[in-house]
């Protein structure tokens, strides 16, 4: 079934969407803004790629994706909570590396055929009519994309831990005063976000496109990005929009297709246009945006001495 088959691809193309923007949410809540998530999903998917190739086992591949997004992610903790640099040029800067370092790398793999993580299979699960395929005949990314969104959510709702966390993102002032370690919390968040990152990376070059292309993240980083604001910093949000900018990404791949009389610039734009109209929608809410955003997001925190 053609409805069938494009939701499939839908899934596909959500799936990054949604791991990088819940480990951006997370980094958020604790109050650090990292705009380098585009390079840690491109270095995460070179580093996925390469160790695949090199061990010939994609889960090892996985693997080196959330390890390489992860020690990314600790560059820019050490510069911006250790030496307290800009966090917004810091994470430009390193979106700016990861496009180059990862094409370093991946030079030599280029043109290689990659190995593509086969799907888990439900027996008799799998076989229910249209339901079956898409929701269990699916590879260990997806799975992992729901658990980690249901885990965040009752980590930062449901437990003394994740209240801490979003302490330490509305007031990390206040948070010190009270013995928190604001700085080890906020480094741990960051290395959280990272290691989703470069999950969501592996996801492209061992799932989405299973072989090594330069810049292949392709803007998806900045999209993840948008996902937070959307989803108003609430993790369930985070799926909902996930989907949603899946589904636009998909859609115009097959406007095209189908011979649709639209410019194929425009259509190759409208993931990106979508995103704009949204936050520009998002913006009127004041109200409800000054509720969820939190209130030292992006702020500076040296402990006293």
């Amino acid at each position: 079934m053609i409805v069938e088959a494009i939701l499939l691809t839908v899934v596909t193309a959500s799936t990054p969407l949604v791991l990088a923007a819940i480990g951006e949410l997370v980094a958020e809540r604790a109050g650090v803004l990292n705009l380098g998530v585009e390079g840690m999903m491109v270095m995460g998917a070179v580093g996925a790629f390469v160790a695949a190739q090199t061990t010939g086992s994609p889960y090892i591949g996985m693997l080196a994706g959330m390890v390489t997004g992860t020690l990314f992610s600790l560059l820019f903790g050490f510069l911006t909570l250790s030496l307290v640099a800009n966090q917004v040029a810091t994470g430009l800067a390193l979106t700016i590396l990861g496009q180059g370092l990862s094409a370093m790398i991946g030079e030599g793999f280029v043109g290689k055929a990659g190995i593509k993580m086969p799907a888990i299979s439900f027996p008799v699960l799998a076989d229910i009519p249209f339901i079956g395929p898409l929701l269990f005949n699916q590879d260990i990314f997806f799975y992992l994309s729901i658990l980690i969104v249901a885990g965040t959510s009752w980590f930062l709702f449901k437990t003394r831990k994740g209240l801490v966390l979003r302490a330490v993102g509305d007031n990390h002032a206040s948070a010190h005063a009270l013995g928190i370690n604001v700085i080890g919390i906020r480094y741990m968040a960051v290395m959280f976000g990272g290691a989703c990152a470069g999950l969501a990376g592996a996801q492209l070059s061992l799932v989405y496109t299973p072989q090594w292309v330069e810049n292949m993240a392709a803007g998806r980083g900045w999209i993840a990005l948008a996902l937070v604001v959307f989803a108003s910093w609430r993790p369930w949000g985070v799926l909902l929009g996930g989907y949603l900018f899946g589904a636009v990404t998909i859609g115009q791949l097959h406007a095209q297709a189908f011979g649709i009389a639209i410019p194929s610039q425009f259509l190759s734009a409208l993931p990106y246009l979508v995103t704009v109209i949204v936050l520009v929608i998002i913006s009127q809410n004041r109200r409800m945006t000054l509720i969820n955003t939190p209130a030292a997001l992006g702020k500076p925190f040296v402990p006293d001495r």
